[in-house]
């Protein structure tokens, strides 16, 4: 049973370890989501939005170079190409999360909704930050393996 486990998790390992990390990013981007429309307020969630992205790519770049893709090379001239690659790759999913988070918040009012589950309230904007969420990690999967990290391995930056 154990061997079996094994034997698929290492088939399929940088899509389990893209999964696993891709959540964390996804909690760190919504804490940070959250965080700062406590700080700011609900009316600046574009902004919001904006501060967890950054906070969210950070946090990725690095999991998705060391852990996902094990891009091991800390060579400058590869760096540079990464993180050109990695940025312009989540600046157009960014685009498309900021573009979705006005057209169902802002244009058709979806903001003004709530789901209370468990006693806890889910704004509509935390709800429109959700599914647009799932949209973005393909997105941002399919970037980082087929032009940013695919090198994969390459160096190991001695």
């Amino acid at each position: 049973m154990m061997k079996t486990i094994t034997t698929i998790f290492n088939k399929y390992k940088e899509l389990v370890t893209y999964i696993i990390f891709g959540v964390l990013t996804t909690l760190v981007n919504f804490f940070a989501f959250w965080l700062f429309t406590k700080i700011l307020g609900e009316d600046l969630y574009l902004v919001n939005n904006a501060v967890a992205w950054v906070v969210g790519v950070v946090f990725a770049y690095v999991t998705n170079k060391l852990f996902v893709f094990e891009s091991k090379s800390w060579d400058l001239k590869l760096i540079t190409k990464e993180i050109t690659g990695f940025l312009g790759a989540r600046i157009f999913s960014f685009l498309v999360e900021e573009g979705g988070m006005f057209l169902f918040i802002s244009v058709l009012g979806l903001g003004e909704k709530a789901l209370t589950l468990a006693g806890f309230t889910i704004t509509g904007q935390f709800i429109v930050k959700i599914l647009l969420a799932v949209i973005v990690v393909v997105l941002n999967y399919v970037f980082s393996k087929f032009f940013v990290f695919k090198h994969k391995g390459l160096g190991t930056g001695d």
